[in-house]
């Protein structure tokens, strides 16, 4: 019938709904699925991109349905279906689906990336960040989570209210009306360069004051030790040992962090600095944040300065100025034989993670980045040599 197209492919009985289900044509529709059924098949999935009601007569169509196809799921349900189903208690029984709206971000500015998407502006009010898995939807539920917890606890951040499809992934939409990066104020006004650090850093401050539960946010301690027991092998046994004590000794700490803090994951809307790009927020001691922003501002431009721009939008030399600039307003000191304290401590952190990451990425299979992740080691061997501790 017009309203059932059954398809088989790789096992998986698609059954593509159209129209209307009501009991007028819910017994042919039966007829139709279970015929389409007694072909074989290991899985069955309900396409209601094109069906725009069904009744309680459709619905029970897809009871029988589930009983014989226990792993029954309903993809593409539009708004509307999708309310009947949730309201009827489906939703509960059974994976039902939205359908996704789609965008295209062909010519949109990307005003941040990172390791999981990038982020683009849509348009003077909307911003969006495009996951690089095409199948993300598990890790955007899990960032709408994260940004909802910490929005919760207090932090100024954009919460995602959309997620739609761009090209064959997905991405989440946040409203930033006429926000812009840290990272493009600075570049766009660099007489004003002291007080967007200021205000860089004093959200930094409110992120580490809060305290979150174990449960709700990833330890960076955990993490952290898994990159130190991966790159041991890699050093002398002496300095293997000594990076994967120093870790072992930092102690467990709930309070929050964001794991990706740069000036690019920072925008500012009506004077007001708005955290994005929440899906590396985790908990831990301060050095692990203060690491990732080591890599952020030198460590990934250590060998080309143009990464700066690239990655961040600004030039190596600002980079160097807003690592310098942070560090002093988040100790609160000009003391510099405490700031190079504790840069060491957040250098060997992050050296550890650039040295692993090449690695994992086959940087030993070229001379360039042979000799790059040498000089990683290098720096690790000496700061392990000079570190007792990664605390402060």
């Amino acid at each position: 019938m017009d309203n059932v197209k059954c398809r088989i492919e790789d096992g998986v009985l698609t059954v593509a709904l159209s129209g209307k289900i009501d009991s007028g044509n819910a017994p042919d529709v039966e007829g139709a699925v279970t015929e389409a059924a007694l072909a074989p098949h290991t899985s069955c999935v309900i396409d209601a991109e094109e069906l725009e009601y069904v009744s309680s007569a459709g619905l029970r169509i897809f009871l029988r349905m589930k009983k014989s196809s226990p792993d029954l799921k309903i993809v593409n349900a539009s708004s509307e279906v999708y309310d009947i189903l949730d309201m009827t208690g489906f939703t509960e029984m059974m994976t039902v689906e939205k359908a996704y709206r789609r965008l295209s971000v062909e010519g949109c500015e990307v005003i941040g990336q990172g390791a999981n998407g990038k982020v683009y502006r849509l348009d003077p009010e909307t911003i969006i960040k495009v996951y690089l898995d095409p199948d993300s939807l598990p890790d955007i539920q899990r960032e709408r989570d994260l940004a909802r917890r910490a929005f919760v606890l207090g932090i100024p951040t954009a919460i995602p209210y959309d997620v739609v499809k761009v090209g064959g992934g997905y991405g989440s939409v946040f409203e930033l009306l006429n926000a812009k990066s840290i990272a493009k104020l600075i570049d766009a006004d660099p007489e004003g360069f002291d007080g967007y650090v200021e205000q860089y850093v004093d959200l930094l401050k409110k992120i580490h004051s809060t305290v979150v539960k174990a449960e709700d946010m990833p330890s960076m301690r955990d993490v952290a030790l898994r990159w130190a027991n991966d790159l041991a092998p890699y050093l002398p046994e002496s300095a293997g040992a000594k990076l994967v004590s120093l870790v072992e000794a930092v102690p467990e700490d709930l309070h929050m962090m964001h794991g990706d803090y740069h000036v690019k994951n920072v925008m500012v809307q009506n004077g007001e600095a708005l955290l994005i790009d929440m899906d590396t927020l985790c908990h831990g001691h301060p050095v692990f944040e203060l690491a990732s922003m080591f890599n952020a501002y030198l460590g990934f431009s250590e060998f080309d300065h143009t990464v700066s721009r690239s990655f961040l939008g600004i030039s190596h030399e600002a980079a160097e100025a807003i690592w310098d600039k942070s560090l002093r307003l988040y100790l609160g000191t000009d003391d510099e034989e405490r700031l190079a304290s504790v840069a060491d401590k957040a250098m060997l952190i992050g050296y550890t993670r650039l040295a692993r990451r090449s690695i994992r990425r086959g940087g030993l299979d070229s001379d360039k980045t042979r000799a790059e992740i040498e000089e990683y080691k290098n720096h690790i061997i000496e700061l392990t040599e000079k570190l007792d501790t990664l605390l402060f």
